[in-house]
């Protein structure tokens, strides 16, 4: 899909506003989904109707973009309808590829679109690449979004052992979970983000100004409070601040926004194809703000890999949109790793 030693710009389309802002500032590829829980962004006023597909494809290709549609959550038996009628859906579309996490809907895809490009979810938790070969020869995926939880090298390692092309998240929020593998949020909310496709739904989100500070709470339970002028993410258990032997604090990962454009030379040696971009629920104006940047960015390592540096003016912009208004690498280097 993409051009060889060229990595693709892979970008969030949560509205039709977001799709079209993501492709007039230099996305290679938008991926939405639709207006249910088929997939993992399944949040009020965000998604697409038939109709707004429809437009965003037509407008996508027009200008040379690919469209993917994202049926990455885990659909049970008694809605299994609902997701085959979502790949069904995608398929009569036109979508350029169809992300997906479960195996039985790989192997309903398979038999019954052949001509549909098939891609594993982040939500299929693939971390080695026996896992995505299982995929890539049971059922034609033909690329595979790895999870925000491994090294430099064990990306590297999965990108040498596979004939998938390999995504890796660039920018955006940081899960420091495996995805698909996840269950925190639904000891607090009652529902799977891997199901009900949100982790943290909004209808159990609670923002409170106290005599303490602004507090947010799932389903009533405390998950943090921030003082005056301190920034306030959206509230996840990961997230949150914890009472750990007598000191309050992050105990599992601090709200900062994953942002790897230093490692772009290194991702396009080891073959990384694709670069994603995380924010569906984020606005239009993030989406065309982002996506402007590492535009900017993925051109000028692809011109001259070896003299490419950072800018001052990228990670500037870059901040004012950051969680936290941090910048983190995760996984992708940390010294116990």
């Amino acid at each position: 899909m993409p051009r060889e030693g060229r990595l693709e710009l892979v970008c969030p389309a949560g509205t039709l506003a977001g799709l079209k802002a993501a492709v007039d500032n230099g996305a290679d590829c938008v991926y939405l989904g639709f207006r249910d829980a088929t997939n993992a962004r399944n949040f009020a006023g965000l998604n697409f109707d038939a109709a707004a597909a429809k437009e965003g494809l037509r407008y996508a290709h027009a200008k040379g973009a690919k469209v993917l549609v994202a049926i990455n959550t885990y659909p049970q038996a008694e809605s299994w309808t609902r997701w085959t009628a979502a790949l069904d859906q995608a398929a009569e579309l036109g979508a350029d590829a169809v992300i997906l996490a479960d195996l039985g809907l790989m192997e309903y895809a398979a038999r019954t679109h052949p001509q549909l490009r098939l891609h594993l979810s982040v939500q299929g938790s693939a971390t080695h690449y026996e896992a995505v070969n299982f995929y890539h020869e049971h059922f034609g995926i033909r690329r595979a979004v790895l999870p925000r939880v491994l090294s430099l090298a064990q990306v590297a390692q999965v990108a040498r052992n596979t004939p998938v092309e390999i995504e890796v998240f660039g920018f955006g929020g940081l899960c420091v979970m495996v995805e698909g593998r996840c269950a925190l949020s639904s000891y607090v909310a009652g529902e799977s983000p891997n199901t009900a496709g949100a982790c943290s739904p909004a209808k159990a989100v609670r923002w409170l100004e106290t005599p303490k500070g602004l507090e947010t709470r799932l389903n009533g339970i405390l998950v943090n409070r921030f003082g005056p002028g301190e920034m306030a993410g959206y509230p996840t258990l990961c997230k949150g601040r914890f009472e750990v032997a007598g000191a309050t604090y992050y105990a599992i990962e601090e709200p900062a926004s994953l942002n790897i454009l230093e490692l772009l030379p290194r991702l396009a040696e080891i073959g990384v194809a694709a670069v994603k971009i995380e924010g569906r629920q984020r606005s239009p104006a993030y989406v065309a703000q982002v996506t402007r940047v590492w535009r900017q960015a993925l051109d000028a390592c692809a011109r001259n890999a070896q003299d490419y540096s950072v800018k001052g003016a990228w990670m500037t912009e870059l901040g004012k949109v950051a969680e936290g208004q941090q910048h983190t690498l995760g996984a992708y280097h940390r010294p116990w790793k």
